[in-house]
């Protein structure tokens, strides 16, 4: 499935990491959104349900071992180039997921990854689709835990 000028939508996932706090960001690597900040994710991959992608996705771009997802909310994200035509089509379902084990550090396609507090998010050059999550979502962030 092509990723950029697509015939039908993405299907992504994110993963909400809260820890004293404070919440996980990586430094995206690759477009769409390259050099931008959001929560760790990825593609599903055929045959894998969104539950086993958002475990796959969180331990590749940021080495932790993850369960009991939690759905928290379904992101359409589009973006049309200079022409109107949709350039990126994605449908990204949001988890937060309980670390069960390891250290964080920025792997696969996040050149960095960073706990950053609430106070703090909006102040990152953040994607637009988790920026409008994170305005949406904060006070139940807040009170979110990944423990």
């Amino acid at each position: 499935m092509k990723r950029l000028y697509p015939d039908q939508p993405v299907v992504g996932v994110g993963a909400v990491i809260i820890k004293e706090d404070r919440i996980a960001l990586i430094k995206r690597g690759n477009e769409p959104s390259m050099g931008k900040w959001t929560i760790p994710g990825g593609l599903v991959e055929l045959g894998e349900s969104p539950v086993q992608a958002v475990v796959r996705e969180t331990k590749e771009e940021t080495g932790l071992d993850v369960d009991n997802p939690s759905l928290m909310d379904v992101v359409n994200n589009v973006d049309l180039d200079g022409e109107g035509k949709v350039k990126y089509h994605y449908i990204i379902i949001d988890y937060l997921v309980h670390i069960k084990a390891g250290t964080a550090q920025a792997s696969s396609d996040a050149v960095e990854l960073r706990w950053v507090p609430f106070d703090e998010v909006e102040g990152y050059n953040l994607t637009a689709s988790f920026r409008v999550f994170f305005r949406n979502k904060r006070e139940k962030l807040e009170k979110a835990s990944s423990y």
